[in-house]
C-alpha cells in the first residue's frame, strides 16, 4: 500500500495558456472494467483511446491532473526514431528490428493523424526535426544515420553549415539533417485532447485518483484509490518517469533524469523571422542534449538537463538563457517569462521496456526523452496487447523487471553525468 498525495499542476507556459481539459472527476465508487490504466499521460490516454475505439472497456486512473507529469510539461517536440540508428535497432532487436524501426521513425505520423482525426487543438506544426551537429567529430555518425534513413525511404535532407545556419539563425553548427516527419505541439493541450477523444470514444478517465493498492481477487485485479475501487481483468502501468512505490521494482529500473525549459514572451517579428521560420524543431548532438523551438505565437522555448529537483521560474535556469544568447546574440533584452522542469525516464540500454511480470499486469516505460511520439505509439501497442495480440506480434520484446543496482544513488549519478557531459561537450567544441 502507498500513501496518497494529490499534487496541483506545476507552473509552466503550457499551464498558463492551455484551455481546461475534459471533466475527469475523482473515482468515488466501486466499478468494473476490462482494463485499468494507471497514469493519465500520453501513454495511458493513447491506450485508452485505442481500446475504446475497439469496443474495449477501459478506465484511466491519474493520481493528479491529466497531463501532470512529463506528458504535460515536455519540450513539445514530436521527433522520429530512437537513440540508436536503424541498423543498430535491427541488430539489437532481431526479428522485431525492422518493424520497430518502421514504427518508431514514423511514429509522428500517428501523432498528427490523431490530432487531425479528433480535432485536437494543440498548436501543432510539422516543420521537421533538425539534428544539429555541434562538433566536427559528430559528422560521420550523423552522415551515417542520414544515409540509413534515406535508404529506408525517410524524407530527410542533409544540411551543410550554411544550410543549417539559414534554418536556425546561428552559425554554431557544423551541419546536420532535417527529417520532415518531425514537428511540434503544445504537449499539455495534446494530452488533454487525447483525454477528450478517449472519453468521447467510451473510455472512463478519473483524475485525482492515486492508486493506493493492487491485489488479485478471484481471478481479477482489485485496484483501490482513496475514495473508490475498480475490479478489472488487466492493469496497465503507464507511469514512465513518475513511476512510484506502488510497483517499487519497476520504479528502480528507471533513472528519472530532470529536464528544464525556459520560454520567452513572443519575439519581435524581425527576430522571429531569423530563427526556425518554418517552425522546425532542433535538438543538438552532444553528451547533453539541448533542444528548442518557436511556438505558434513566436515564443522561443529552449530546454536541457537541470538539477534533480522540482524547480520553477525562468531565473532558476540561467544556463539555458546563456546558451540562447550564445546562439543568437541578436536576441537582445528578450523577456524570459516562464521556466519549469520535470522528470523523464531513462533506461540503462536506452530502449523502451515492455514488462508482463504476471497475468493481467503490463507496463511500458522508458522513452528516454522521445516521449511524445513513442508514448503515443506504445499506447496503441498496449491496446493491441490488451485486446489479445500475441507477445510475438508486438514491437518490443517482453523483458524481466530488473532494478538498477544501487538505484538509491541515482541523484548523485545523474549529477556526475551532467558535469561530465558539460565538460566533454565544451572540449569537443
Amino acid at each position: 500500500m502507498v500513501s496518497s498525495s494529490i499534487k496541483t499542476l506545476p507552473s509552466s507556459l503550457y499551464a498558463a495558456i492551455t484551455p481546461p481539459g475534459p471533466d475527469a472527476s475523482a473515482l468515488t465508487s466501486t466499478q468494473m472494467t476490462d482494463t485499468v490504466i494507471i497514469g493519465g499521460g500520453i501513454t495511458g490516454l493513447s491506450a485508452a483511446l485505442h481500446l475504446a475505439q475497439d469496443g474495449h472497456k477501459a478506465m484511466v486512473l491519474e493520481a493528479n491532473a491529466i497531463g501532470w507529469g512529463a506528458s504535460g510539461r515536455n519540450g513539445g517536440q514530436v521527433n522520429p526514431g530512437l537513440k540508436y540508428t536503424p541498423a543498430e535497432v535491427e541488430r539489437d532487436m532481431g526479428v522485431r528490428g525492422r518493424a520497430l524501426v518502421e514504427a518508431a521513425w514514423n511514429a509522428p505520423d500517428l501523432v498528427f493523424d490523431l490530432i487531425e482525426r479528433h480535432g485536437i487543438v494543440c498548436d501543432a506544426a510539422r516543420g521537421g526535426t533538425i539534428r544539429a551537429v555541434t562538433a566536427s567529430g559528430q559528422l560521420a555518425h550523423e552522415q551515417g544515420l542520414f544515409n540509413e534513413c534515406r535508404e529506408r525511404g525517410g524524407p530527410v535532407t542533409w544540411l551543410d553549415q550554411a544550410d543549417i545556419a539559414r534554418h536556425t539563425g546561428t552559425d554554431r553548427y557544423c551541419g546536420g539533417f532535417i527529417d520532415a516527419r518531425g514537428g511540434q505541439l503544445n504537449p499539455l493541450a495534446y494530452t488533454r485532447g487525447l483525454a477528450r477523444a478517449a472519453i468521447d470514444a467510451g473510455a472512463v478517465v478519473h483524475a485525482n485518483s492515486p492508486v493506493l493498492s493492487l491485489r488479485r481477487d478471484r481471478g481479477k485485479w482489485q485496484v483501490r484509490t482513496p475514495a473508490g475501487n475498480v475490479h478489472a481483468r488487466q492493469v496497465v502501468f503507464a507511469t514512465n518517469g513518475y513511476t512510484g512505490r506502488l510497483w517499487n521494482r519497476l520504479r528502480r529500473t528507471l533513472v528519472p533524469a530532470y529536464s528544464a525549459i525556459v520560454a520567452t514572451d513572443p519575439l519581435p517579428d524581425a527576430v522571429r523571422a531569423r530563427i526556425l521560420a518554418q517552425r522546425e524543431v532542433v535538438y543538438e548532438m552532444g553528451e547533453l542534449v539541448t533542444y528548442y523551438r518557436i511556438d505558434g505565437t513566436g515564443r522561443l522555448l529552449i530546454g536541457g538537463r537541470s538539477a534533480s529537483l522540482d524547480l520553477s521560474g525562468p531565473e532558476t535556469f540561467p544556463f539555458l538563457q546563456r546558451h540562447a544568447k550564445r546562439l543568437w546574440p541578436f536576441l537582445g533584452d528578450v523577456t524570459w517569462r516562464y521556466g519549469w522542469n520535470g522528470q523523464i525516464a531513462i533506461t540503462l540500454d536506452h530502449y523502451p521496456h515492455w514488462h508482463e511480470p504476471m497475468e493481467g499486469i503490463m507496463a511500458c516505460v522508458g522513452y528516454n526523452g522521445r516521449g511524445v511520439a513513442m508514448a503515443t505509439l506504445m499506447g496503441r501497442e498496449i491496446a493491441r496487447r490488451a485486446d489479445g495480440a500475441s507477445p510475438a506480434d508486438l514491437l518490443l520484446p517482453t523483458s524481466p523487471v530488473r532494478p538498477i543496482p544501487a538505484h538509491f544513488g541515482w541523484r548523485i549519478g545523474v549529477a556526475a553525468a551532467v558535469i561530465r557531459g558539460r565538460i566533454m561537450d565544451s572540449l569537443s567544441r
